[in-house]
């Protein structure tokens, strides 16, 4: 593809790592930037997330920090706790307007979409993009049971590509994972990498 191919990504995090999680990979998020940035001009990449409000520490802090300092565009923000009809505590973070929003404005400056959700309400952005004459990818599963993808977004999309085939570009090698502790196989201090980026990325499943 020629270098006028301006595209942008948009990244819905938690609907990413779930479905990376169900196919039973991680994300390497420096390597998703090179494989896109080879198939055109990358015009910007947005990642999606919501922090649980009045945590010391959230586990996807270091994930977040790193994506910020290496190309990304981060947009989060602080989840709701309520109690549902039953009582229970539930945690609300939906970042699909935020996204929307994002993704109209930029509609008339590139070509290409890049969709990283397989969630159903984003049918109607998709479309609206489409109508501004942008191409859209999408990018989630069907490989797993249930698909994680909604049928009516998968449709919609110009292309939709699965994350199953994507593993060997965008998958974190296996021999970065933290070795398994058992002492048999314990690596000497020299040979390990430095964990310059979090190994694990852990997502709260986020209520609508």
């Amino acid at each position: 593809m020629s270098a006028s191919n301006k595209i942008a990504l948009f990244i819905d995090g938690a609907n990413l790592y779930a479905t990376a999680k169900t196919l039973g990979f991680d994300i390497d998020y420096k390597r998703l930037l090179k494989e896109f940035q080879s198939r055109g001009t990358l015009v910007r990449a947005f990642y999606y997330t919501a922090i649980i409000e009045d945590q010391e520490y959230s586990s996807i802090r270091p994930l977040i920090d790193w994506l910020d300092y290496n190309g990304y565009t981060v947009v989060t923000k602080a989840t709701k706790e309520f109690i549902d009809a039953s009582g229970r505590r539930k945690v609300k973070g939906n970042m699909d307007i935020e996204l929307a929003v994002d993704a109209m404005e930029l509609a008339e400056h590139i070509d290409q979409m890049v969709l990283f959700s397989g969630d159903g309400d984003f049918r109607s952005l998709v479309e609206a993009v489409q109508r501004r004459g942008v191409r859209v990818t999408v990018i989630s599963t069907i490989a797993s049971q249930p698909p994680m993808i909604a049928d009516e977004l998968r449709r919609q999309a110009d292309v939709f590509t699965d994350l199953v085939e994507l593993q060997s570009k965008l998958g974190r090698d296996p021999a970065e994972r933290p070795a398994p502790r058992e002492p048999r196989h314990h690596t000497p201090q020299f040979l390990q990498r430095p964990a310059t980026v979090p190994t694990r990325q852990v997502e709260d499943e986020f209520e609508d």
